[in-house]
């Protein structure tokens, strides 16, 4: 990813082992720039700062269920006294041990802590640099409140003020509906940073303002029908007929049904599974009814299956009830398989699919009367031009981003779960209700790095910058005594300054790395010294102008202040 490379190339971050990267001196200043915007938005809403181990005891986890739910996911071990502990992943628990421990009275809420701490995630396959590691810097806070109002309050203001911190930090970014995961609760929403590379798909609609992951999009489904007013079942021969476009040319050469203009959407696709519990020692059979016009996306079904983990099913020899390429739904509820549907697939709706024996399919398969499934469940691909689910004119876009942001309306979870009751007004019990609000701090470094960049290198935003100006001497002796001394009364104004004071290497690769590393302004003292003017490139915009010494430290400290926020 341009990220990746150029944050290495230009010094930022250095790959110490799979999925774990040190911080360089460059690096570490835009990490902490981009931290501290974090902390002041967060402190500005009234959050106070708290520092919670990254060394974790195991019970906690144990106790909420997540031990078990995250399985691979967390890396785990024992002391030299045979207690387990994870690397934290997230840390709700503790937030809710220590409200417990210290908060005994309503007079005491509401109470909202945060840090920014180092969190672990044991990824089977480490990629993209800083996108995607085993170890990675957050921000969390959580939230508690005594009643949903108050729930919806904090909520509402982190939402706020994570808009402003990423606008502070030069992200163009939506605001989409998500899935909870791992933190379950009521509501959550994800902030993405537009990018072509990103790992989540996501969805804007062209008459509304939804927006969500692809993994929350909801399905518009149709009204429901009569079942009773479709003809019988009726099978048929179709040999060679394994796959829906094999199916639907051969439906339309013989007119089955009495039809010839079949389409792939008046199949029904079944797409056999295997779901895995946490703690479950076996996998269960699971099987998904689409139209045949859409794919299952194995994204969309571990966010519906969750904490479940999911794998295509491949053991056709120990299942020969299951007959592959000729699955229909006419025998599932017999057979015991669990079968969930696209909600498309609703009561009364008529099929082409498959009759549970080889070269063989059966013409109107009736939802309510021939089969009844499960229930319903979001599997099948969002694709543009769908209908929107919030509106009843827009048609849905599909766009990339990377998360960089993700708040959860918890709700009683974790207090439930460790017992965490405070005295109410009234003088009865009452048990606080709580929110989540991450942050991924490097992982928001990348992201900034992936939207400002060019063919050169990396163009960051003045907020973030690891200096406000590079000074680059073009020559030796006069040229970079003046550098030095430039870059002293820059730095005694204020300002970051970075002085390329190197004499081994020529003005051109000097200017070739300052592009590269990407501060906002260039200083260039060349050749026009002796007449008292130097040069000030802008690295975004690519603007070249010579300015005169006097008076170049105020109005450069100035304009550098602005450009960051100083003060907001």
């Amino acid at each position: 990813m341009p990220s990746h490379r150029l944050l290495v190339r230009a010094g930022y971050v250095r790959r110490a082992a799979p999925g774990g990267y040190s911080w360089l001196p460059l690096g570490k200043l835009v990490l902490d720039r981009v931290t501290e915007i974090i902390r002041q938005e967060m402190t500005a809403i009234g959050d106070q700062e708290v520092h919670f181990p990254a060394l974790l005891p195991a019970e906690p986890y144990r106790t909420s269920g997540r031990w078990t739910e995250y399985g691979d996911d967390i890396f785990t071990l024992a002391d030299r006294r045979g207690a387990e502990h994870l690397l934290a992943p997230t840390h709700e628990e503790l937030a809710a041990l220590l409200v417990k421990d210290l908060f005994s009275s309503y007079r005491d809420f509401p109470v909202t802590l945060f840090q920014v701490q180092t969190k672990f995630r044991d990824e089977a396959r480490p990629r993209a640099g800083l996108l995607r590691g085993r170890e990675f810097l957050m921000k969390d806070a959580y939230s508690f409140d005594l009643d949903s109002a108050g729930l919806q309050a904090a909520y509402d203001r982190h939402r706020d003020a994570y808009e402003r911190v990423f606008t502070r930090l030069g992200l163009d970014y939506t605001v989409v509906h998500a899935m909870s995961g791992a933190m379950g609760g009521s509501a959550s929403e994800e902030f993405l940073a537009a990018a072509p590379v990103g790992e989540d798909s996501f969805v804007g609609c062209t008459a509304c303002d939804y927006a969500a992951n692809t993994e929350a999009v909801l399905t518009r489904a149709p009204a429901a029908g009569d079942p009773d007013a479709h003809p019988p079942l009726t099978v048929h021969d179709t040999p060679e007929t394994p796959t829906i476009a094999s199916l639907v040319e051969l439906a339309n050469a013989r007119g089955l049904g009495g039809r010839r203009d079949w389409t792939a959407a008046d199949t029904l696709k079944n797409v056999v599974l295997t779901v895995r519990r946490p703690g479950a020692e076996e996998s269960e059979l699971l099987v998904i009814g689409v139209p045949g016009d859409r794919e299952v996306d194995l994204k969309r079904v571990e966010a519906a299956v969750h904490p479940a983990t999911v794998a295509v099913f491949d053991d056709w020899a120990a299942h020969p009830e299951l007959v592959r390429g000729y699955i229909g739904p006419q025998l599932l509820e017999k057979l015991a398989v669990r079968y969930l549907v696209d909600p498309r697939v609703v009561a009364g709706s008529a099929w082409l699919t498959g009759a549970n024996e080889p070269g063989r399919h059966a013409v109107d398969v009736v939802c309510g009367r021939d089969f009844t499934p499960a229930g319903t469940i979001e599997a099948a691909e969002v694709r543009a031009g769908d209908p929107c689910p919030a509106c009843a004119t827009g048609e849905l876009t599909m766009r990339r981003g990377i998360e960089i942001g993700h708040i959860f309306q918890l709700g009683r979870r974790f207090t439930d779960a460790f017992a965490v009751d405070v005295l109410g007004p009234a003088g009865k019990p009452v048990r606080p209700t709580m929110g989540c609000y991450g942050i991924g701090v490097s992982r928001a470094v990348a992201a900034i790095a992936e939207q400002h960049h060019d063919e050169r290198g990396l163009v960051w935003p003045a907020a973030v910058a690891p200096c406000d100006v590079h000074l680059v001497a073009a020559g030796k002796g006069p040229q970079l005594d003046a550098a030095l001394d430039l870059g002293g009364r820059l730095a005694a104004a204020g300002l970051r300054v970075l002085v390329d004071d190197r004499t081994h290497v020529s003005a051109g690769v000097k200017f070739t790395d300052a592009e590269l590393i990407g501060i906002p302004r260039t200083v260039v003292v060349g050749r026009r010294l002796a007449d008292g003017y130097v040069e000030l490139r802008d690295r975004a915009g690519g603007e070249r102008v010579e300015l005169p010494l006097d008076g170049l430290v105020e109005r450069l400290a100035g304009e550098a202040r602005a450009a960051r926020g100083d003060g907001v």
